[in-house]
């Protein structure tokens, strides 16, 4: 069964620390890209890190550059957003999400009306509140 689940979200402080994670089942995930994006109350769905296949220069929303790494572990087969220096502004619901044609830039992923994904994780709710 092809799935892609998520983990990792919840309630923290301003300043804290999260890491999301996303684990694939089915397909192996070395040889997609993978992004993670997030939908905020009232704003647009955008695209916060991406990375191709490879793993070189990949893509940060510049919200979140210095703060956030994307990463992953091939043999689990899973992928990481940590998320360090939270902010109130970061609080929404975060998606990971796989593309097969992983050879593009992590921009490429990330931009605004970017590929259409062919795996994409079910959504973790990241809340940052004191």
């Amino acid at each position: 069964q092809l799935q892609f689940v998520e983990s990792g979200g919840g309630l923290v402080q301003p300043g804290g620390s999260l890491r999301l994670s996303c684990a694939a089942s089915g397909f192996t995930l070395s040889s997609y890209a993978v992004g993670w994006f997030r939908q905020a109350p009232g704003k647009e769905y955008e695209g916060v890190s991406c990375t191709s296949s490879s793993d070189g220069n990949p893509y940060y929303a510049d919200s979140v550059k210095g703060r956030f790494t994307i990463s992953r572990d091939n043999a689990k087969n899973t992928a990481y957003l940590q998320m360090n220096s939270l902010k109130p502004e970061d609080t929404g619901v975060y998606y990971c999400a796989a593309f097969r044609r992983g050879y593009f830039s992590g921009t490429y992923y990330c931009r605004r009306g970017g590929p259409r994904s062919d795996y994409r994780g079910q959504g973790t709710q990241v809340t940052v509140s004191s």
